[in-house]
């Protein structure tokens, strides 16, 4: 009874928080037709809420959510984040890892954008596997190029990402300037990976590397693409990583293997492991635990370098 009471009281802050803070939604693209998306699709975006986590799928047309901030920065003026939730890429759990997050970073000066990223679906899409780095792309241009219009400047913007998101975060700093869609104006200036996927290896999260890759899951090429420790150079932007070591999710691995790439490359780089908290903890960790001390550690990493 006390758990149940106590779920459904933190659901309805979470609801509550959500409709307050909620500023505007971006449609990501406003004009034209949304690339990669195929015609005449009745998908209708499901939303539902079980055991505490918002769950959100069938996303056919992204946007981003802005949230203002509601105290001057002291932190990091002028800076923005936009933020990707996780969900093994089958769904994006935009509560804990979305709202909750963005209300973190407005108290403290901060402009939060939560990104709503289409999931990979080949019932609606023609090319699955790079719709969410598409969404992702368009999503920090969008941010740059309004930087003016919400006080941002356009050189302190960052992108973070939860478990999969984590892997469109880390996707995004590095593939950014690859391929015939590459773009500067697409760069996070730093990154903060949550217990991220990033390996498409051996320690890979299997749920989110086949959903992303589905028919070409064992194709070496393309686990080898989307294995962010070997896209790690030089140009990656600085990255925040955290990570529990009894992760039985996403192994621990996966932060280490991105942590080692970037020291390889000299790209500035902060990794907190702790030795409890699971997996998809977000903020919401136990009292006296240590990884509850994370979100200090990051708000010190912060002000390190945007000053």
């Amino acid at each position: 009874m006390h758990t149940r009471f106590t779920t459904g009281l933190a659901l309805l802050v979470s609801l509550l928080t959500s409709a307050v803070m909620a500023q505007t939604v971006l449609p990501l693209w406003p004009t034209g037709a949304i690339p990669l998306a195929k015609s005449g699709t009745t998908l209708t975006e499901k939303s539902i809420t079980e055991g505490g986590i918002l769950r959100i799928s069938d996303v056919t047309t992204p946007t981003l959510t802005v949230y203002l901030p509601t105290a001057t920065s002291s932190v990091a003026p002028k800076t923005a984040v936009m933020i990707c939730p996780g969900g093994g890429y089958s769904i994006l759990a935009s509560g804990h890892e979305g709202t909750e997050i963005a209300k973190w970073f407005t108290d403290r000066g901060i402009t939060a954008f939560v990104l709503k990223y289409r999931l990979p679906d080949d019932r609606t899409q023609t090319l699955p596997r790079e719709v969410p780095l598409t969404d992702a792309m368009q999503g920090l241009r969008l941010i740059r190029q309004q930087a003016g219009k919400y006080g941002i400047d356009p050189n302190r913007i960052g992108v973070m990402g939860f478990s999969a998101g984590g892997h469109l975060a880390s996707t995004l700093s590095t593939h950014y300037d690859k391929g015939p869609k590459a773009d500067e104006l697409a760069k996070p200036d730093f990154a903060i990976l949550l217990y991220p996927v990033i390996t498409f290896g051996e320690k890979a999260h299997g749920g989110s590397r086949d959903k992303l890759l589905g028919a070409d899951k064992a194709d070496p090429a393309l686990l080898n693409f989307y294995s962010n420790e070997k896209q790690v150079s030089a140009k990656t932007p600085r990255t925040f990583l955290v990570h529990a070591m009894d992760d039985k999710g996403v192994p621990v691995d996966n932060s280490i293997l991105y942590y080692q790439a970037c020291v390889n490359n000299n790209v500035p780089a902060e990794m907190h492991l702790y030795p409890t908290g699971g997996h998809g903890f977000a903020l919401r960790t136990k009292p006296g635990e240590s990884v509850s001390g994370w979100p200090a550690a990051c708000e010190n990493w912060l002000k390190s370098f945007l000053k």
